[in-house]
């Protein structure tokens, strides 16, 4: 589980929805033969909407690990080190 927050967890599933139609556009300018810069820059988005997609994930374990550590993120064994692991692998 990502996180207990509801609010948290809505914000994430709204990047990721976001991140998913941007892909839809990103398949549609292809099969349509749209140029280039239309291509890439739809590209460029749905890459930063999955990096913050993917911060917000690293985020809110974090801060679910500090505030407690029997939260979700702590039960799933995340220790601080695997977090910032995690969090450079997106940097």
């Amino acid at each position: 589980m990502i996180t207990t927050d509801a609010e948290a967890q809505r914000r994430i599933l709204n990047r990721l929805r976001r991140a998913r139609g941007q892909l839809d556009a990103v398949i549609a300018a292809v099969e349509d033969g749209r140029p280039c810069r239309d291509v890439v820059t739809q590209l460029s988005a749905v890459s930063s909407a999955l990096d913050r997609a993917g911060f917000a994930i690293v985020s809110t374990a974090m801060k679910d690990c500090l505030a407690d550590p029997e939260s979700a993120a702590a039960e799933e064994g995340l220790t601080t080190d695997e977090l910032e692991k995690l969090f450079m692998m997106l940097a």
